[in-house]
């Protein structure tokens, strides 16, 4: 469902994405892994169509995201790290714009927006002004306002900022439901546990670049590393950046 092949993404003189291709498949839940700056966003941005790689293709559903971008959105929900809302509507007018832009009739919005404001607990908030609402409810609206379509991939950047656990654990449920049923989840995150946890695979990105991918178990193989997913991901970025030190010629 999502191919990358070669993506280089420079700004500037920063190379951002370095000659990165992986493959995930429909129904997979997959996330990435990496430190900061390590190049996870851009990734996800050059799949969700918003920025332009340099150079390679990123396809989704089969669709290349640049020259078929109308059919890849179609097909596609992206949640960044800090979404962005029309704080003057409620939920339920947010909700129903996002339903008519994907062009869902009135009867459909309504059984999937309420199905999804009950799961994830917004009854209270839906006639209130989105520029009232805490980070961690604004998090949610945006999240049941991606899944409404039902997409066939759902991207997210961060799903967990500014959740308490309650709500974070609707969130994974939610997604790894979704996942079963055949949604594909591609999402970046910071807390490795959440990737131990919910991924079938995982990809390990440092300095623009897929340094390790495979289920956790097979991560931990490559490493050398047994017990806490933290040290495997601790070990197979020094290595990386051993590799790096090593090719970079001496004075």
């Amino acid at each position: 469902m999502i191919e990358l092949s070669h993506i280089v993404k420079k700004f500037g003189d920063l190379v951002a994405v370095n000659d990165l291709s992986l493959t995930v498949g429909k129904g997979e839940f997959f996330a990435v892994l990496g430190p900061n700056a390590a190049g996870k966003t851009t990734t996800i941005k050059v799949i969700a169509g918003l920025i332009k790689p340099t150079s390679g293709t990123a396809k989704v559903a089969g669709y290349d995201v640049q020259l078929q971008p109308l059919e890849v959105r179609k097909r596609l929900a992206y949640v960044p790290d800090f979404p962005f809302l029309y704080d003057k509507l409620t939920p339920w007018e947010f909700f129903r714009f996002t339903g008519q832009i994907f062009r869902m009739e009135d009867s459909r919005i309504h059984k999937s927006a309420s199905e999804l404001i009950g799961r994830f607990n917004l009854e209270p908030y839906t006639n209130k002004p989105i520029e009232g609402l805490s980070h961690g409810t604004r998090q949610r609206v945006a999240i049941v306002s991606a899944l409404l379509h039902e997409p066939e991939v759902f991207v997210i950047d961060e799903p967990m900022v500014g959740l308490d656990p309650f709500h974070a654990r609707v969130v994974k449920d939610t997604l790894k439901e979704r996942s079963q049923q055949g949604m594909t989840v591609f999402l970046s995150t910071h807390q490795l546990s959440v990737a131990e946890e919910m991924a079938d695979r995982i990809a390990i990105i440092h300095r623009g670049q897929v340094v390790a991918i495979g289920t956790p178990d097979q991560l931990r193989d490559k490493s050398g590393k047994a017990g806490a997913l933290e040290k495997t991901f601790l070990a197979l970025t020094a290595q990386e950046a051993n590799h790096i030190e090593e090719k970079v010629p001496k004075d």
